[in-house]
């Protein structure tokens, strides 16, 4: 089991489960690692935050322990985590670091690592400075002193190369086009509006006055439902929507209707086949996206891969397969030819430019996929139990019994959640009423033995 790190960095409750002390012993940890994987040459890094209350706590304690070993950080400001991680790459820096809990509440924050390369660190890098991060009285016996400590510094200016590759990955421009942004009150309060008014769009922005603990409340990505309605209201062509990091979109066409990011994917795979940019005509979802999606696909000669839910497991299956293109429902999509993780922006850019070159709405280029029914049952377990319940006999038969009653008809997906003891249960299908059935009568067996 992991100690800190999830799937996505280190995260929980800013202050409780994620303290001042378990960001200095990152600092140590990491700073340590960097300097022995450099033979002891100078090592930098470079930070970002959003624009939650607490980051300024925790980059000063990341700050001191990276210091401390002699690293040197160019902290780059409230900026998104995909810039990070471009910023990373661009400078060649050693590492890059993103103050930031993405979509979750305002009350938590997180700590997201990227290496040299700007993509996330691999789970036996991110074991390794666990391990660190439990022997800091042993890496620190023996300090860096006086004026070999690492100096931090203020390098805002490099957000001006994001902001330029943002532009540069966009064909012409999006003059004629009315575009709702909403925020979040998050990392893409400033990026946003400059990039599509760099492009020529008239541009209303949403949810841009970040004030520490309104990012993510009730806007933005995770509640797209204001911006559905203000769309509405000015007639626009489109609405979009980043979550705190800006590192996922949700998309609201001109009739207010929320688009996942399935639906964009697979608005965006068409046209890069259309243009011959498609690699392998693949594209690669998750285990959680509707079986409506791989159908449409298929119709159009494109084959759906499917990856474990979490955004590492669906870049590892892109570069395994060689895919250009891929993400979650949740709207974190990675497009490889141009970035190294999930980019909001980035996508919302291309997803527009798509729109202006069909000559579409959003409305019109995904009324042809045709979701399933689907539904997800939370059983509440045992803990100690959740991450065996498919030892069971009692639930792996009767998951039997059921996806061959659905054979042809829809399938079923049970999984543990990362966080909380929960069993996932969800059933997807033709029909509602046999989906409602099925996922009810699975949970109950679910929760009979593992409650």
């Amino acid at each position: 089991m992991r100690r800190y790190f999830g799937t996505d960095g280190i995260r929980g409750e800013a202050n409780r489960e994620l303290t001042v002390d378990v960001a200095l012993r990152l600092g140590y940890a990491l700073g340590y690692y960097l300097k022995n994987k450099n033979n002891g040459k100078k090592v930098k890094v470079i930070m970002g935050s959003d624009t939650r209350r607490s980051g300024y706590m925790l980059r000063s304690a990341l700050t001191a322990g990276l210091n401390s070993m002699g690293v040197d950080i160019d902290f780059v400001g409230v900026i998104s985590t995909p810039a990070v991680a471009y910023i990373t790459k661009a400078k060649e820096a050693d590492a890059g670091i993103m103050i930031s809990a993405s979509h979750n509440p305002a009350k938590d924050n997180g700590l997201k690592v990227f290496g040299g390369n700007g993509y996330k660190l691999p789970d036996e890098v991110e074991e390794e400075i666990e391990n660190l991060m439990d022997s800091v009285e042993e890496i620190t016996k023996n300090p860096i002193a006086g004026d070999k400590v690492g100096r931090f510094k203020y390098a805002e200016d490099e957000y001006y190369l994001y902001r330029d590759h943002l532009l540069n990955s966009v064909k012409g421009d999006f003059a004629g086009m009315k575009i709702i942004v909403d925020a979040a009150n998050g990392s893409a309060y400033r990026i946003a509006r400059e990039v599509f008014l760099a492009l020529g769009a008239e541009v209303v922005v949403i949810n841009d006055a970040p004030n520490g603990t309104n990012i993510n409340v009730k806007c933005g990505s995770t509640h797209p439902e204001i911006l559905a309605k203000v769309v509405v209201g000015y007639e626009a062509d489109l609405g979009l929507a980043y979550d705190g990091d800006a590192d996922r979109l949700m998309a609201v066409d001109r009739n207010g209707n929320i688009v996942d990011g399935d639906k964009i994917i697979a608005t965006l795979a068409l046209l890069m086949k259309k243009k011959g940019e498609l690699k392998g005509n693949k594209v690669v979802t998750t285990v959680m996206s509707n079986m409506g999606l791989e159908n449409y696909l298929k119709d159009n000669d494109i084959q759906l891969l499917r990856a474990s839910v979490g955004d590492r497991y669906v870049l590892e299956k892109m570069i395994a397969e060689e895919v250009g293109i891929g993400g979650e429902q949740s709207g974190h999509i990675i497009l490889l030819d141009y970035a190294t993780t999930g980019d909001g922006v980035l996508t919302s850019l291309k997803l527009v430019e798509a729109l202006r070159d069909e000559k579409k709405h959003l409305d019109e280029m995904v009324k042809d996929i045709k979701d399933w029914p689907q539904k997800l049952v939370n059983v509440v377990v045992d803990n100690k139990k959740k991450n065996i319940w498919n030892q069971n006999k009692n639930i792996t038969d009767f998951i039997a019994i059921k996806e061959k009653e659905m054979e042809g008809l829809g399938r079923v997906l049970v999984r543990t959640s990362g966080t909380e003891p929960l069993v996932r249960v969800m059933v997807e299908g033709k029909d509602m009423a046999m989906v409602e059935k099925v996922v009810n009568e699975i949970a109950e067996v679910v929760k009979k033995e593992l409650a």
